[in-house]
């Protein structure tokens, strides 16, 4: 390709990106798009922070407790307590301890966590029972007589203050019922079968009871007049609110954050269990269940004295064999010379003094015949079974 065809190439290349580039330019058009990345990171920890945020704009402290070892530390006077958390783990002297702050001046508002059990006579919520109050299922209280006035909201809380025409309505759990037998309540509020909030005094402060504080979170304090009752609660106080008391061990927080770490470490330790744990070897078979014969045994042990020691040290013990025998069978034989014992022998075995020369002669060191030796180990055995 010669030089022009390369510089038209390439303006022809110029040519194509402008064009391309002064469409687009001419059909794109700018927008703003609103991304929802959801709630943050405080909202998600916190479930109560729309309605802290609520009180805050209306002048009041709010802070957060994590256990009920701050009490000493706040005045109950002009103060409440929240009391939104788990308290299942709240032990006697926790409970007098929530009590004796709220004689003293403090207001507390807490959720009821359990049923009135009637065969025991208490409920395994002590806060609850230490202010005499049951709580049970809507659904055990009989129907309320018809009202003539016919509630248009049924299923909202309704809560009356003096000199209001028209009362404060909130959402809390229609399936929870409040029940004062002692008649201590002064203030309660009532949807249109149950009742949802009781208030008491208490020395010279006040306690709260209400069947759930969801109505507070995040997602429903818009709504209804459920941020206004946090506030009617609260109100010309400082806040304190405790409802995270259940804490996420080590473990968990490791895993949640260094998942991979915890894996390849666990990888490791198996990798170094195996290292140690591996086999050097083959694997030994198991033993057969079947026992050899005694003759198996004989050879193989034959054998074996064979391969290492050589055929002089079996035809030895042969004649070693023989020459024992034929002391038991032949008083005085060792005082006998070579000649007259084989005399001996030939008596005693029927043997020709030939065959006993030759059968008895020093071993040589020099390796026999198969056949050889084989016809040796004849002849002795031939003389050791003869005596």
């Amino acid at each position: 390709m010669n030089r022009r065809a390369i510089w038209l190439a390439v303006a022809l290349v110029v040519l194509l990106l402008g064009g391309a580039s002064i469409y687009l330019y001419l059909k794109a058009r700018p927008y703003q798009a609103v991304v929802d990345h959801g709630p943050s990171p405080a909202a998600q920890a916190n479930p109560y922070l729309a309605a802290e945020m609520f009180l805050r704009e209306r002048g009041i402290t709010v802070s957060h407790a994590e256990g009920l070892s701050v009490l000493p530390g706040i005045d109950p006077r002009q103060h409440t307590l929240l009391l939104f958390g788990d308290r299942s783990k709240m032990t006697p002297r926790q409970v007098d301890q929530v009590l004796n702050w709220a004689r003293a001046g403090g207001r507390l508002v807490f959720v009821a966590e359990s049923l009135w059990d009637e065969k025991a006579g208490q409920s395994n919520d002590l806060l609850l029972d230490r202010v005499q109050l049951h709580q049970m299922l809507s659904q055990d209280l009989k129907d309320p007589p018809a009202d003539p006035t016919d509630d248009p909201y049924p299923n909202l809380t309704k809560l009356y203050l003096e000199d209001e025409d028209a009362p404060a309505y909130a959402g809390f759990d229609t399936a929870f019922h409040l029940e004062d037998p002692k008649n201590l309540a002064q203030a309660w509020a009532n949807s249109g079968k149950a009742t949802h909030m009781m208030q008491l005094a208490y020395g010279v402060g006040t306690i709260t009871v209400v069947t759930d504080a969801d109505l507070w979170k995040t997602a429903a304090i818009a709504e209804h007049d459920n941020a206004w009752l946090l506030w009617y609660l609260s109100a010309d106080t400082a806040v304190t609110l405790l409802f995270n008391t259940e804490h996420e061990g080590l473990w968990t927080l490791l895993w949640r954050y260094f998942p991979q770490a915890i894996i390849a470490l666990l990888a490791l330790v198996g990798l170094g269990f195996w290292h140690v744990g591996v086999r050097h070897g083959p694997v030994q078979l198991p033993a057969p269940a079947g026992r050899r014969q005694l003759l198996e045994h004989l050879r193989a042990s034959a054998d074996f004295i064979l391969r290492h020691n050589g055929q002089h040290t079996l035809l030895h013990a042969l004649q070693q064999d023989v020459l024992r025998r034929a002391r038991r069978r032949h008083p005085g034989f060792d005082q006998l010379n070579v000649a007259e014992q084989w005399l001996a022998l030939s008596r005693l075995t029927r043997q020709p003094t030939r065959a006993i020369s030759q059968a008895l002669s020093p071993v040589s060191k020099q390796r026999l015949s198969s056949a050889e030796f084989s016809r040796q180990v004849a002849h002795l055995q031939t003389l050791r079974n003869a005596l």
